[in-house]
């Protein structure tokens, strides 16, 4: 038995979850995200208040507490960036695969996208924003493509637990390549050691400024693949029979998901799980149209990251833990409980 997403037509979609419940949990998103951001700018091994948090957004730095507000602010837009990014590349790779296992992690798509940027910087010297970016997009690429084609070969073609299994043994061993080629240069073996773990700490203008052409474009295409991924959930014959050039929409959709993958990567280090369960919680909110999922799963992934970033903050004061290691506390169990539930085991 292959166990895919099982997507309704929009109109079924739609019947089951009124317009009036959706704009009911926009509302409900929109509110925790500017909660989650302020409490980002607020809290820290510094406690600061509104005035101190007024003035630094006035371009104020006079004191110690002002200063801290002018750091965390582009941490915050980081994490939101990210978060989105992630999150909506997650909905998409669902969609084109018609696998609830589908994740940039899961499928080894961040791990290629670390290892191409590792080994730029090691081997070719590569230091800029831009052509670290361009490195990332390109090794992301690279690696859905080989998880793809591995995951497809055999009967059955790509199921979810053969492009899951696919996605982790090459996860495995691009980890190791990164580890085999960071390890002897100790010039950047530290700094490759912590960007690995995945956080938006140190964000500041010019780290965010470069990636985001790269996340708006694959934010336009994703987006704008949402009625071509309600037809492929129909099926690959059905949708061509409705006059959907599956292949093409199948391609487009793919990019703006390895768009946005490499560029958060890039930017923040390789971030787990949070693909696979933001697509996942918010269909519980909004029924599976894609027309609806997958802004929601930008708002909810930019979410999950900035609360993560602010637990992390919490719970390590006065240190604190990448959001990387959140993200992997929450997703890992939640991954077990998608397979268990998909009963993918059993494939």
């Amino acid at each position: 038995m292959t166990s895919v997403l099982t997507v309704p037509t929009p109109d079924a979609a739609t019947r089951r979850r009124p317009g009036s419940v959706r704009f009911l949990w926009l509302l409900v998103v929109l509110a925790a995200l500017a909660l989650l951001m302020a409490a980002s700018v607020a809290i820290g091994s510094r406690g600061v208040g509104w005035s101190d948090i007024v003035a630094a957004l006035g371009g104020s730095q006079e004191t110690v507490a002002e200063a801290a507000v002018t750091k965390r602010i582009p941490r915050t837009f980081l994490a939101v960036l990210v978060g989105a990014a992630l999150g909506l590349a997650g909905a998409v790779m669902q969609g084109v695969t018609r696998n609830p296992l589908a994740d940039p992690g899961v499928l080894g798509i961040n791990m290629g996208a670390s290892l191409a940027v590792v080994a730029g910087l090691a081997w070719f010297g590569l230091f800029g924003a831009t052509s670290i970016i361009f490195t990332a997009i390109a090794g992301a690429a690279l690696a859905a493509v080989f998880v793809y084609a591995v995951g497809s070969l055999g009967r059955g073609g790509p199921t979810p637990l053969k492009l899951a299994l696919a996605g982790a043994a090459t996860a495995a061993a691009l980890t190791s390549f990164i580890t085999a080629i960071a390890l002897p240069r100790g010039d950047i073996a530290a700094s490759v050691q912590s960007w690995q773990v995945g956080g938006v700490g140190g964000a500041t203008g010019s780290t965010i400024t470069p990636v985001l052409p790269f996340l708006v474009v694959g934010l336009v295409i994703s987006l704008l693949s949402a009625r071509s991924l309600n037809s492929l959930a129909l099926g690959d014959e059905l949708a061509a029979g409705l006059g959907e050039r599956v292949a093409l929409a199948r391609g487009l959709a793919a990019l703006g998901s390895v768009l946005l993958c490499g560029a958060a990567t890039a930017v923040a280090g390789p971030i787990w799980f949070v693909g696979l369960v933001v697509p996942h919680f918010c269909r519980l909110l909004v029924g599976v149209d894609h027309r609806w999922l997958l802004p929601f799963s930008v708002l909810v992934g930019a979410c999950l990251v900035t609360a993560s970033d602010v637990v992390g903050r919490i719970i390590a004061r006065p240190g604190e833990l990448d959001v990387g290691i959140i993200t992997a506390l929450i997703g890992a169990p939640f991954f077990i409980a998608v397979v268990r539930r998909q009963k993918v085991r059993e494939l």
